[in-house]
């Protein structure tokens, strides 16, 4: 029989392991992108020629504009997920996107960590920007993103409340780092490339804006789709979630 001391040794190395694992379940549903440990979300299907950009953090009046542009030019639509204090400065540019035929999504009103915050709080954070998105654009908002992908049960709870589909991602490129368009580029291409031989569509996020400020520089990003759209094969079929085909 093993003496009390051993017991208790034994019992606080097995209970400290345990939470150690809970802790790691908790940050890995939280925080990965693909996580459903807290409820559904939207990724990307097995059709691995099926593309949907997505774009966070606008409207950016300095680069939402051009990119726009290039993506009348290629005849692509796009889903852009915006931060609602900075719709309620560019209802126009707001407008404009939705008016280009891109699906419009909430990411909040001010760009938070949502899992530091109260269920109250969550809660008006996403009411907030679903109340300028559809004030703006005068038609019901769909889908959700949350900031940095952090998502808790009450993200879970809130969306639904809000009859709202959480989309995460596959692919981030990192393009609010300062590196130069052929490095974001570079990324897309190889990430796209890895989902396709995986026999996945590419669910991709990149940003034309930033969460501190309007008019972040995002150019870069701008100049990135350019060149990915140039160089795309031409069997590449551009969707929008949740309507993947």
């Amino acid at each position: 029989m093993l003496s009390p001391a051993i017991s208790r040794e034994a019992i606080a190395i097995a209970t400290g392991a345990a939470l150690a694992g809970a802790a790691a379940i908790l940050t890995y549903g939280m925080v990965a992108a693909e996580s459903e440990v807290f409820g559904p979300t939207l990724v990307a299907p097995p059709l691995p020629q099926q593309l949907a950009l997505t774009f966070d953090d606008g409207p950016n009046p300095t680069v939402t504009p051009r990119l726009l542009e290039i993506l009348a030019r290629h005849n692509v639509r796009a889903t852009f997920f915006l931060i609602g204090q900075f719709v309620l400065r560019e209802p126009a540019l707001t407008r404009e996107i939705a008016a280009a035929g891109h699906v419009v999504g909430n990411h909040t009103m001010h760009h938070p960590y949502l899992p530091k915050l109260s269920s109250r709080n969550i809660l008006r954070e996403m009411s907030d920007c679903n109340r300028a998105l559809e004030d703006t654009l005068g038609q019901p908002v769909e889908l959700f993103r949350a900031p940095h992908g952090a998502r808790c049960p009450a993200v879970f709870r809130a969306a639904r409340s809000l009859h709202l589909q959480i989309v995460q991602w596959n692919l981030i490129v990192q393009d609010w780092q300062p590196v130069p368009a052929a490095t974001i580029h570079a990324r897309a291409a190889r990430g796209i490339a890895h989902n396709r031989s995986s026999g996945r569509g590419t669910n991709v996020v990149l940003h034309d804006g930033g969460q501190n400020s309007l008019g972040e520089p995002r150019l870069p990003t701008v100049e990135a789709v350019a060149m990915l759209l140039q160089a795309l094969p031409a069997e590449t079929v551009f969707v929008v979630p949740p309507h993947w085909n």
